[in-house]
């Protein structure tokens, strides 16, 4: 996958790609990946589906190289979680502490809903 021009100067040589909601994909600066580390280290010690949850994300993460071109490789284990198959379409947007990868059909529906709720419906 190429990380478009916009999102590369965040990066130096290294993300972090993990698991997300709804099954997309959440790509990290180191920086904000401990960050956000940090938060669901505080779930370990809440209810037993908030430690699935920091599980899930913590095991579901992995550090990707990014090159010159703002290529990066996702393992397929997250390609598969995210629905992403090897040559299909990849939607990219910024998340405020992080990039998302979307199946454009996922984002769809999840794109959609976040519209409607901005616009009251």
């Amino acid at each position: 996958m190429i990380l478009p021009a916009r999102f590369r100067a965040s990066f130096d040589s290294l993300a972090v790609v993990s698991k997300y909601n709804e099954r997309c994909l959440a790509i990290w600066t180191p920086e904000a990946f401990d960050r956000k580390a940090d938060e669901m280290a505080l779930l370990m010690d809440g209810t037993p589906e908030e430690r699935a949850r920091a599980r899930a994300w913590s095991m579901g993460s992995a550090e990707v190289d990014l090159d010159r071109q703002g290529r990066v490789a996702l393992p397929p284990y997250l390609r598969e979680f995210a629905e992403l198959p090897e040559s299909s379409t990849v939607l990219v947007h910024g998340a405020l502490t992080h990039i998302e990868l979307w199946n454009p059909q996922l984002w769809e529906v999840h794109g959609a809903a976040g519209d409607a709720s901005l616009i009251g419906g």
